[in-house]
């Protein structure tokens, strides 16, 4: 397998449609329920500097990208998807992976986090240092909360005042919080 995973550019916006097409019929399958993205959205997304493309040469392989909210305070990795043909071979991780160092990059003071059915975007996440919190520890932005109303599971986040859902919320905490937290291990274990 020849697949790179990139930084996408301009030119990777030919993609939008199959990335889309990709995101209801994955959505189906599930029947777990997925928001609905536009193909202008995700256009968007790519001339912002806000996505990883996964190609197989001229292939789509996988995509995820970034959205902020709370004036860039959250930061959430959005729309990871891979292929079918190209599952099973830990795609999805090395997306992941690479779209969680982007928001690094360009949010460090963010906290990082992401609501998801799936399990083993659970297990990814777990091991890029997010854990599982609790809705009301999310951003309470309407901006955000309005991406779930195409799932078909929004009537359990309303039911619910917005506290509880079939998705998992998980946080990873800003570059930040993790640099004072090694500083103040150093400092305790080194005595200085």
């Amino acid at each position: 397998m020849e697949i790179s995973i990139v930084e996408a550019l301009p030119i990777h916006e030919r993609y939008a449609e199959e990335i889309c097409r990709n995101y209801a019929e994955s959505g189906k399958a599930r029947g777990t329920g997925i928001a609905e993205r536009k193909p202008e959205y995700v256009k968007e997304k790519i001339r912002e500097g806000k996505a990883v493309i996964a190609l197989d040469g001229e292939q789509l392989a996988g995509f995820c990208y970034i959205e902020s909210w709370s004036h860039e305070k959250y930061v959430a990795n959005s729309g990871l998807i891979v292929l079918p043909e190209f599952r099973q071979r830990g795609l999805a991780r090395a997306i992941k992976k690479k779209v969680f160092e982007l928001s690094r990059k360009k949010y460090p003071q963010a906290k990082i986090f992401g609501i998801t059915t799936s399990f083993a975007v659970m297990k990814i996440n777990s091991a890029l240092g997010y854990q599982p919190v609790t809705f009301s520890e999310l951003t309470q932005d309407d901006a955000f909360w309005n991406g779930c109303r195409s799932c078909p599971n929004y009537d359990i986040l309303e039911r619910n005042n917005r506290k509880l859902c079939l998705c998992t919320a998980m946080m990873a905490p800003s570059q930040e919080e993790v640099m004072k937290h090694d500083l103040t291990n150093l400092i305790i274990h080194h005595g200085t």
